[in-house]
């Protein structure tokens, strides 16, 4: 059984390798010159992309350290709510469980390759950056959509279901209890988290656009 930091390690590294691949076949660079040439000069595009890449390595090194924080800070929360309910729960346990549950964001960067290789050829950068597969916002589409309302549309998707229900499954095991209880105890602690989290993105979406 690898450790959580194991875990950690390699999710970082496929997540990185997925969003780079993502990125080459929708080809990002032309997406984001031809966005910025509506506003800029192409000197000035081609400055910014040379910044750009020449800072790379920085979302490198971004990605593994936001991954490290995220589950953290919900393991914590997990952890916060599980805890008069099992005073012998191990917070390592609890962090290995969402690490492992992360690897079904993985999919999202996957579904996108597939939707925009296949279904929808033609595409902006607009269209890149407010597409969310399996989610509620597809249904309603963004254009016609107040700009604040567009994440939490994004996060009622069947990937943010999915992960739910793992973590509900796995805390189930390790509370040696059963899954409909590891989803009451999810549904305490972490569920309200993440609406608080999407009402705060909201609010500052709806004050800074």
């Amino acid at each position: 059984m690898k450790s959580p930091l194991i875990k950690w390690l390699i999710l970082s590294i496929a997540l990185i390798l997925v969003t780079e691949i993502f990125k080459k076949t929708i080809h990002f660079d032309d997406l984001v010159y031809n966005s910025l040439s509506e506003q800029l000069t192409s000197q000035q595009v081609e400055k910014f992309l040379g910044f750009q890449k020449e800072w790379q390595w920085v979302g490198y090194v971004f990605i593994p350290i936001f991954l490290l924080i995220k589950t953290i800070i919900i393991a914590t929360i997990l952890y916060i709510g599980l805890f008069f309910s099992n005073k012998d729960l191990k917070f390592k346990n609890l962090w290995d469980i969402v690490l492992k549950a992360e690897f079904i964001f993985l999919l999202i960067p996957v579904f996108k390759i597939i939707w925009f290789y296949f279904f929808q050829p033609n595409y902006n950068l607009e269209d890149i950056q407010n597409f969310y597969p399996l989610s509620a916002l597809n249904i309603v589409g963004y254009k016609d959509l107040e700009t604040w309302f567009i994440y939490p549309f994004q996060t009622l998707n069947l990937f943010e279901l999915a992960y739910i229900i793992y973590l509900g499954y796995q805390v189930g095991k390790l509370t040696n209890t059963n899954t409909d209880n590891g989803l009451k105890l999810v549904a305490y602690s972490y569920v309200p988290a993440l609406l608080l989290w999407a009402v705060t993105i909201m609010f500052f979406t709806l004050n800074y656009s």
